[in-house]
């Protein structure tokens, strides 16, 4: 393939990536939920956090939602936004909130790889403070009914892992191709069900689970892991882009989130 040939390809795909978003966006736009950016103080830091509220007649649980490492995206948002539609509560915190050029978050640094590199410098104690104040908050809502669920893709996935060995109040851990925590003494701190959603293609993660699922049964602990054959790591976010070529990424963000609902519903 020529230089020029590439060139035109990657021209193509971004394109396409870029539509990708507009729908996103314009998705989020054209929503009929309510949406709105709340600050959430976590002792001495503000944690800037995106809300849904569905459109229901009683209280419902929450379900915060911790995002990949590209943070605070319109993708994540509108994993929020469908949510809510599914009848649920949900809130995205910003968990590069006060850590972006002159105090901001996500959308101040000034390209991916800054946010990639700012997010893995994030302290373990930081990112537990912050998800301890936002778990608090989304019990304390009015329409909440004070169960509170914790969802996360990719490093958030890890995190949300991470996050129920240190939070018993929790209803239930999804975990979205994320490693689980080697830590025997911290995974007998787990209190609620951990739900696992895995790519077949994406060893790197993948192959962590029967360890992880081993530690998990000695401990008496809740894990269900499904494996989505042929699918790749973030196959939740690239399921939804028309740039992605992979029915197998598709079908799998479908059936997981199909998955996703029904564990919501019985909860």
């Amino acid at each position: 393939m020529s230089k020029m040939m590439v060139i035109t390809l990657l021209t193509l795909l971004s394109a396409v990536s870029s539509s990708a978003q507009t729908q996103i966006k314009q998705r989020l736009e054209r929503s009929s939920r309510h949406q709105e950016w709340v600050d959430v103080s976590a002792g001495s830091r503000k944690v800037n956090c995106f809300l849904v509220y569905p459109e229901v007649e009683g209280k419902t649980q929450a379900v915060v939602v911790i995002h990949e490492n590209r943070g605070m995206t319109d993708w994540v948002r509108g994993v929020a936004d469908q949510l809510a539609a599914a009848g649920y509560i949900a809130i995205v915190p910003d968990m590069l909130s006060g850590m972006g050029p002159h105090g901001g978050g996500t959308s101040d640094f000034p390209d991916q790889s800054a946010v990639t590199q700012a997010i893995n410098r994030l302290s373990p104690a930081q990112i537990t403070a912050d998800l301890n104040a936002v778990v608090d908050y989304a019990a304390g809502l009015p329409a909440a009914n004070g169960k509170v669920g914790v969802a996360g893709f990719c490093w958030g996935g890890t995190e949300t892992f991470r996050f129920v060995t240190n939070r018993a109040s929790l209803v239930a851990g999804f975990v979205f191709y994320g490693t689980g925590p080697t830590d025997r003494t911290a995974i007998e701190r787990i209190k609620s069900p951990v739900y696992g959603f895995y790519g077949g293609s994406d060893a790197r993660v993948t192959s962590t689970v029967p360890a992880t699922a081993q530690m998990m049964k000695e401990a008496g602990k809740m894990f269900e892991p499904v494996t989505y054959e042929g699918a790749g790591h973030a196959f939740m976010r690239l399921g939804e882009d028309p740039a992605n070529t992979s029915a197998a990424n598709k079908k799998a963000r479908d059936e997981a989130w199909s998955r996703w609902v029904v564990l919501l519903k019985h909860l």
